[in-house]
């Protein structure tokens, strides 16, 4: 599909969030399709893998109807970066919007939320940086979503908001299945939030795949530590690509909490890596040699908080 094929989809753009919660729930009523359309990095490219307009639907349902398809690009309730500051600490504020060229340029990205930062360097090339979201990757629920690993580190809360009200969707909740969300049909993507830990605390981003960029990842682990007194406080983990959804690694999580890091022994650590995921094999990668990279990965990001592992 390209950009002229657009022509082939009925397109609105609306004025601000109320409207576009309006339409949405219109649609919803109706049981009709919409596709809420920024970048559109992901969206385009899923177009050429369905039916063509008008063809019969799987199961011999009818023709396939065309989703509705809404421009937000430029709704400003959407985009921005911002830290609120209170008395619980501090919290960064990224619009469903945003793209990831103007994550990896913002200072207060760089400063308070480095792994995002880096996480954004990696997706795709420059020209996909500038058109592609982080709301985008979260509707889209690919578990080898780069973005969503690096939320999940931060235990990021998901905003979403409907002509119903405004809800928040912890990152643990929101990945139902594959591709699937517990997002309602009638609500929309607004922003994600997350609770900043101390400044310069531990973390760690790494992406296993053909190329450092511009390629879907075989594997990637996006963590996030918190250290008092030679111990873990917290730990935040994401891994991509091996599993229907995105990898929170739970007994991963709970074994580094348990004891101090320099406890830790490589037969457990690794035990717990393959305990959390199930790998396949696919055209970018083996089962064999995504749960070897796995493995792999959790020990470099412990070796890093001073696991002899």
């Amino acid at each position: 599909m390209s950009i002229a094929d657009l022509g082939l989809f009925e397109m609105r753009r609306v004025s601000g969030l109320g409207a576009l919660c309006e339409l949405v729930a219109e649609q919803a009523a109706r049981g009709a399709a919409v596709a809420l359309l920024a970048g559109g990095t992901d969206w385009v490219v899923e177009q050429e893998l369905r039916p063509p307009l008008g063809a019969p639907a799987p199961g011999g349902a009818g023709p396939a109807a065309p989703p509705l398809v809404v421009d937000v690009s430029r709704l400003s309730d959407l985009r921005g970066i911002s830290i609120d500051r209170d008395t619980h600490g501090d919290t960064l504020r990224v619009g469903a919007a945003t793209t990831y060229l103007e994550m990896r340029r913002s200072d207060a990205i760089v400063e308070r939320a480095p792994l995002l930062a880096r996480m954004s360097r990696d997706v795709g090339a420059v020209q996909i940086q500038a058109r592609g979201t982080l709301g985008g990757n979260l509707a889209t629920a690919s578990p080898a979503a780069d973005g969503v690993a690096a939320l999940a580190a931060y235990d990021a809360t998901v905003v979403v908001q409907s002509v119903r009200g405004e809800r928040r969707i912890p990152m643990s909740a929101l990945q139902t299945g594959y591709k699937r969300t517990s997002r309602a049909p009638d609500e929309v993507i607004v922003a994600v939030e997350i609770a900043l830990p101390e400044r310069g605390s531990p973390w760690y981003w790494r992406k296993v795949g053909a190329r450092r960029a511009q390629a879907i990842s075989k594997v990637a682990l996006a963590g996030v530590a918190e250290v008092r007194s030679g111990r873990l406080a917290r730990l935040g983990l994401g891994m991509a690509s091996v599993a229907p959804t995105t990898a929170l690694l739970p007994t991963v999580r709970a074994l580094c909490l348990s004891r101090p890091p320099g406890e830790l022994t490589a037969a457990e650590v690794d035990a717990a890596v393959v305990q959390d995921i199930s790998p396949i094999d696919d055209v970018r990668s083996t089962r064999a040699y995504r749960e070897h990279c796995a493995r792999g990965v959790v020990r470099e990001l412990l070796r890093q908080l001073g696991a002899p592992v």
